[in-house]
């Protein structure tokens, strides 16, 4: 493309999920409520799990780890998209979007990641019983933690990186209410090979990697529950993990649809799948955990008790 052609993008233009003024009204209603839930509902599972010396055990600071990571996740993409229909815009700025695109990228990934460490945490309770405590110290939880954030951060990198190179010509109008990395890159008019072929090759191994990790541990899981004698025995141990088992098909289900192929092939539809892991899957988490887990309705009620007596 030549020279006099292009220009200088300050600016991208969100469209929502719809163009029709009565439908924005109804989903900014709705956005804004889900994204309150979201955020009472993981505050209140941390505060849960600080304030009950009972759950100070792995499970539950990977949980606790989890649920910051959905705070932090639902606010990258629906606060800005909430705030643009008060104010009447769709602007957001070519900063406000790379900055977005990198902590949408880190996020996500940080949800996979600590959904695998938890996935493996369930595989050493049920497989290895014995050798729990010794095996899940606090210092390898800690540890799991800190290298996942480092990981997840400097794949984000990589791609801003990746995308900042770009040059982005007269279309600025995005399809979307956040700038989701592919929809950004089908504005490109630069040659955007790299950048895909970045996301079937690191993108891949940074998102297949805890997946598989996933399978494995409860590949193992499955095969060692078989094994136990009583029927009551199977059904305990598979209520430990049908919560996790839900998040992670929610999770994962909806990204293998969006982004295991070209940003090319990208299309309007799949809008519908990124509002299920960027609003849906952080608002649901606190359900899926707290409704089916004993221990944390007991510290959830601990917890709204003793906030009436001040």
């Amino acid at each position: 493309m030549d020279r006099d052609n292009q220009t200088t993008v300050t600016e991208f233009l969100l469209l929502g999920l719809s163009g029709q003024s009565k439908q924005e009204e109804i989903l900014f209603g709705l956005f804004l409520w889900m994204y309150l839930v979201t955020i009472i509902g993981n505050i209140l599972i941390i505060l849960a799990i600080s304030c009950d010396s009972h759950l100070h055990t792995p499970m539950y600071f990977f949980l606790a780890n989890l649920s910051c990571i959905d705070i932090c996740f639902s606010s990258v993409t629906t606060p800005k998209m909430l705030l643009n229909h008060i104010l009447g815009s769709k602007s957001i700025s070519y900063v406000e979007c790379m900055t977005q695109i990198y902590f949408f990228i880190t996020f996500i990934n940080m949800d996979g990641f600590l959904l695998s460490v938890m996935a493996y945490d369930r595989y050493v309770a049920i497989c290895c019983p014995l050798h729990y405590s010794m095996i899940m110290k606090p210092k390898l939880c800690i540890l799991l933690v800190v290298v996942s954030w480092v990981i997840t951060n400097l794949h984000a990198l990589l791609h801003t990186l990746l995308m900042v190179r770009l040059t982005f010509c007269f279309n600025n109008t995005v399809h979307h209410f956040f700038c989701d990395p592919y929809a950004v890159l089908k504005l490109s008019c630069s040659d955007t090979f790299i950048n895909d072929l970045m996301v079937f090759t690191v993108g891949g191994l940074i998102f297949l990697t805890p997946f598989t990790c996933i399978i494995i541990s409860y590949a193992y899981i499955l095969s060692n529950v078989l094994k136990l004698p009583s029927a009551h025995g199977i059904r305990k141990a598979l209520s430990t993990c049908g919560s996790h088992l839900t998040v992670v098909s929610l999770f994962y289900g909806a990204i293998l649809g969006v982004y295991m192929r070209p940003s090319s092939s990208y299309s309007v539809q799949d809008t519908v799948a990124t509002v299920i892991f960027t609003v849906v899957t952080p608002l649901v988490n606190p359900f899926i955990y707290s409704l089916r887990n004993r221990d944390m309705k007991g510290a959830l009620r601990k917890l709204i008790s003793n906030s009436r007596k001040f």
